[in-house]
């Protein structure tokens, strides 16, 4: 298979390995992306396999939670300019589609989504008689941009839950969390306010991908405990001594992805698992950590970039 220069780059960007080191993975692999991340990896040549999607898009990520605490949402919207994002009328139509999702919980965006369940946010009645997909269009012909309902989450709890939103740099990130507690009366506690308030930020600025270890799924874990081992090898560790190496870096992959297991920003002599138990215990209870929602805005999406001087050669050699 021919490697291309834009595979190369790509790689690059990817593990901030070598060029060469790069061109030799994918030759190795042939020119399979994800054998090539792990190739490098394994060799001790890519710096971090960088897990978080480009961000390129514009748009807002908003939220919107009931005034008990146990219906929340988190939702962006994609435009193509920071122009229409910041203008009154995007603003106020993110705000009041995450409101909208918390009175009429839609399962899905759209019936296309993966794995999509009716009934569909678009297709849902919206400020009048017209529906949530009819008003995006008009937002359409309004702004002259793409706007696109991209993704959703909403967490609807029982009597005991506690629905935490954040909202950080104007709507860049959003985050929202579910907290469980012990006994309903702790919800009318100043602390767990704060608690919540801390975890919310905590998930903005340290990027958990999960609560706990456990939720880490076991193919993953398997899949890194292979590549820890192979670095240890490749160091020329022995093997007894390449197999606590390995334990070591799944532990330490452990506090970066996992919540409970990550330093408190706040105070990093506490982890958060040790933060939760401890306000619960000052409280007279206890609070569980139940699930979390992180949205970054334009997250994963590639914006279209005009090559300029591509195209003036271009049009030198026409």
């Amino acid at each position: 298979m021919e490697i291309s220069a834009s595979m190369v780059k790509e790689l690059r960007e990817r593990t901030g390995a070598g060029f060469m080191d790069c061109k030799r993975a994918l030759n190795e692999c042939n020119g399979d992306f994800e054998k090539a991340v792990a190739y490098l990896r394994e060799k001790g040549l890519a710096s971090a396999a960088k897990k978080a999607g480009r961000i390129a898009a514009d748009g807002l990520v908003g939220a919107f939670v009931n005034a008990d605490r146990t219906n929340g949402a988190l939702v962006e919207v994609n435009c193509e300019t920071d122009f229409v994002a910041k203008t009154e009328d995007f603003h106020a139509f993110v705000q009041e589609l995450a409101e909208h999702i918390v009175k009429h919980a839609p399962k899905a965006v759209s019936a296309e989504d993966e794995g999509a369940q009716a009934p569909y946010l678009l297709d849902q009645p919206f400020k009048g008689q017209q529906t949530v997909g009819q008003y995006v269009t008009e937002l359409v012909a309004k702004t002259g941009e793409k706007v696109t309902v991209r993704r959703f989450a909403h967490y609807q709890t029982e009597t005991n839950g506690f629905v935490q939103e954040y909202i950080h740099m104007n709507g860049k990130i959003g985050v929202l969390i579910e907290l469980a507690v012990s006994d309903d009366r702790l919800k009318d506690q100043e602390e767990l306010t704060t608690l919540a308030k801390d975890l919310a930020m905590q998930v903005a600025a340290a990027r958990p991908q999960y609560v706990r270890r456990a939720d880490v799924p076991e193919l993953l874990v398997e899949e890194e405990k292979k590549i820890y081992l192979a670095q240890a090898m490749n160091e020329g560790k022995p093997a007894q001594i390449a197999e606590k190496i390995t334990l070591g870096r799944l532990n330490k992959m452990y506090q970066e992805i996992c919540l409970e297991e990550q330093a408190f920003i706040k105070d990093n002599t506490r982890t958060i698992a040790a933060l939760v138990a401890e306000t619960g215990k000052k409280m007279g209870g206890e609070i569980k950590i139940v699930r979390f929602a992180r949205y970054e805005k334009g997250e994963g999406i590639e914006k279209r970039q005009d090559d300029f001087a591509a195209e003036v050669m271009s049009q030198i050699k026409a």
